[in-house]
């Protein structure tokens, strides 16, 4: 699913960078406040919310929502 996206502030930032930045930003206890869903909560790791939000899109809806409020 490849379209144009000029209006869309995550076109070419992949999942794993959104993720990352949001820690650097944060920290796993700062998104836990904002979002709270057990991978932030217990035993973080980039690696293991990566798989969860790719599972769980009204979870991924909330990381990507952040992001740009944030960025």
């Amino acid at each position: 699913m490849t379209h144009e996206q000029p209006n869309n502030p995550l076109h070419g930032v992949t999942l794993e960078k959104v993720v990352t930045r949001l820690v650097e930003h944060y920290g796993w206890d700062g998104l836990a406040e904002r979002i709270n869903i057990n991978c932030f909560n217990s035993d973080p790791s980039v690696k293991s919310t990566l798989k969860f939000l790719r599972k769980t899109q009204w979870a991924r809806d909330k990381v990507e929502n952040l992001y740009i409020s944030t960025f």
